[in-house]
């Protein structure tokens, strides 16, 4: 692949990453609720795996290329968000509290990370209409899956280190400030709700 494509496909990747959402609210609940952030950040990345293995079998371009079925999928990814989002302004994470983590099993922690990102509309922006830009698709040494896939691995790699990244300063930032940290996972809900609502009028709208 062209190196210039996968620094720009790098720069505009880690924009998206870099931007707050589900996959941060998670990471900053399951780091300010003693959890492992690793297990949690693993989940994450595992559910972009699934998007990128989808990508590369040819199936996101089918998805993109049916309107009936990208509806579906975003409408079941912005109600996720609408629900994460009202569940963290419910009972918005505060420093020390092991027991739900301890109670709900630390395995808990990959499966719901991997539905989040599995169903994070911003995952779908990406991989339906972000990713196929930086494909070549004639003259390449590399077939198009190929290039799918170095592409896909490439974003979970940035995830992983923006996340694990997030997971660790909040711990070390948020864990004795607990009124920040309340602040900042309702302002993550607000975020999750005023996303989810957006992206489902829109959707509906082209109905």
């Amino acid at each position: 692949m062209d190196s210039g494509l996968l620094f720009s496909f790098l720069a505009v990747d880690l924009l998206l990453v870099c931007v707050p959402g589900a996959d941060w609210a998670y990471v900053i609940a399951a780091a300010l609720r003693r959890g492992s952030v690793p297990r949690a950040v693993a989940g994450l990345v595992c559910g972009y795996a699934v998007h990128t293995a989808l990508a590369t079998a040819g199936l996101a371009v089918l998805v993109a290329g049916s309107p009936k079925l990208l509806t579906v999928l975003t409408v079941a990814g912005a109600g996720y968000l609408l629900w994460l989002g009202w569940s963290v302004l419910r009972r918005p994470a505060v420093p020390g509290a092991a027991d739900e983590v301890q109670a709900a099993g630390e395995g808990r922690l990959f499966l719901r990370g991997a539905t989040i990102s599995g169903l994070n509309p911003k995952g779908l922006l990406l991989y339906l209409s972000v990713l196929p830009q930086f494909l070549t698709l004639r003259g390449a040494h590399l077939p198009v899956p190929v290039q799918t896939a170095a592409l896909g691995l490439l974003h979970m790699a940035c995830c992983a280190a923006v996340y694990l990244t997030v997971g660790a300063l909040s711990r070390v930032l948020l864990s004795a400030r607990p009124t920040a940290a309340r602040a900042v996972t309702r302002t993550s809900g607000a975020a999750m709700l005023g996303i989810g609502a957006v992206l489902l009028a829109e959707r509906l709208a082209t109905l």
